[in-house]
């Protein structure tokens, strides 16, 4: 049983280290909504998602006035449509994006996530339309986010789906080049997907889950930046227990408000998900606790070993204050929205192959980075597989959100507004790999993956 005690020790968290719940999540099964015909199909899901979540954002709001805990977002999650559309006669899944869309706007959420393939091991007809889907979906909707998971450490990597995808990403840049190729903020690529992640754009209600269920994402960068602050100079020891017991306290606080809104929405608590994702914001900044641990810039010698103590110790205190942690926790590592990332882009101290190097220890991977528009498909597709091959080998989750910007070029900036922030586009390796992507075929599991 959580005190009211333990949310009033979190006070001074939330008015002055930027401490918030960064989303409530409802994850929707859509498997009762399987038609052959794309209208009914269409209407049953509507009806679903909007009988499911029409208390949702109002529950998240009563919580942020009764705890005084900011709730972020609220959002929902959906079984993949590769699945749940897999019965409908159609060669386009376009009508199911806007109707999610229609749904999302009407219950108030922020996101909507499921717009979804599982392709570790092949498409079916099902993957193959919602993939080519994408562009045009992400191009005509506003909450609709979309992604798709190439490879396992179990099933090893899809190189026909990572060659795909590198042309759907170029693809859904150009068609939203007006607003400087946004549709790929709203579209990540995975090895190792989880099935309860509460965070966009990755999120997906998994075909092993309830029902329904609540997952809640908590935050807290600038809670871990003060807490450090009180220890610089000390050993490690001290460092990573003094990350550990925040962690635990900020995970306490997820932890009420899913209980809280489970009670309240009659909806089983599914997961906390205590990822410490950044925002523009100055003092929420994952940069900016590296600052605190003794390196100069993000990006300096010592960066990964840095990551690496914050993501495992964030991952321990999680751990021990709640029963279910899960979905990503750990570090997020996105460029756009880490104003200290951006900073250490401008100043040199950050590149792509660094951030690529401290994904083998982050919770995801290559994240909301603004690459040139003129970037091929080819090379899209090879930093794909690296950050695919880093998941399948090291059994982690890793992904990757690049956002090709049609017409900008090296050292631009780009501005994508509220929590996806603004961004440098950074450089791209210029050597080709096309005879590498162009293979095709599927890279096999690694050789620890037979456990059995």
């Amino acid at each position: 049983m959580i005190s009211i005690v333990e949310v009033q020790e979190t006070n001074k968290m939330i008015r002055e280290m930027n401490l918030d719940v960064r989303t409530i999540t409802m994850g929707i099964s859509l498997m009762d909504c399987a038609h052959t015909d794309m209208r009914v199909f269409n209407q049953n899901v509507y009806d679903k998602i909007t009988r499911s979540a029409e208390k949702l954002v109002k529950t998240g709001e009563d919580l942020e006035r009764q705890f005084g805990v900011p709730i972020v977002n609220k959002r929902i999650s959906v079984t993949p449509i590769s699945i749940a559309a897999g019965a409908v006669h159609t060669d386009t899944y376009v009508p199911v994006a806007e109707i999610l869309d229609k749904a999302a706007k009407e219950v108030g959420v922020n996101f909507i996530g499921g717009f979804s393939a599982l392709v570790q091991k092949g498409c079916t007809k099902g993957d193959r339309i919602l993939i080519d889907s994408i562009p045009e979906a992400l191009a005509v909707t506003e909450r609709v986010c979309s992604s798709v998971n190439v490879g396992s450490s179990r099933s090893g990597i899809n190189m026909d789906a990572v060659k795909l995808m590198g042309d759907i990403i170029l693809q859904t840049a150009e068609r939203t080049k007006d607003r400087d190729s946004i549709g790929c903020a709203k579209l990540v690529v995975f090895c190792n997907a989880v099935e309860d992640n509460p965070f966009m754009a990755g999120a997906f209600h998994g075909v092993g889950e309830r029902e329904c269920v609540i997952n809640v994402g908590v935050s807290g960068p600038g809670v871990i930046k003060r807490a450090l602050e009180e220890v610089k100079g000390h050993d490690f020891e001290t460092l990573c227990e003094t990350i550990k017991r925040t962690a635990f306290k900020v995970t306490r606080v997820g932890q009420l408000v899913a209980q809280e809104a489970s009670k309240r929405l009659g909806v089983p608590f599914g997961i906390i998900d205590l990822s410490l994702a950044p925002t523009p914001l100055i003092g929420d900044s994952i940069a900016e606790i590296f600052q605190v641990m003794g390196l100069e810039e993000a990006g300096a010698p010592g960066t990964t070993a840095a990551l690496a103590i914050l993501n495992d110790n964030v991952k321990k205190g999680g751990v021990m204050a709640s029963s279910y942690v899960g979905g990503l926790s750990g570090a997020f590592i996105p460029v756009s929205e880490d104003h200290g990332m951006i900073q250490a882009v401008q100043r040199g101290a950050l590149t792509l192959e660094k951030l690529e190097a401290m994904t083998c220890v982050c919770s995801v991977g290559l994240d909301m980075i603004a690459i040139p528009g003129s970037t091929s498909k080819e090379t899209i597709a090879g930093i794909i597989a690296d950050e695919a091959a880093i998941g399948m080998v090291n059994n982690k989750t890793t992904a990757v959100r690049v956002i090709p910007v049609i017409g900008k070029e090296v050292g631009e900036m780009v501005e994508f507004g509220g929590l996806l922030g603004y961004a440098p586009v950074m450089a791209v390796n210029k050597f080709d790999c096309s005879g590498f992507v162009n293979r095709g075929g599927r890279i096999p599991a690694p050789i620890h993956s037979f456990k059995n």
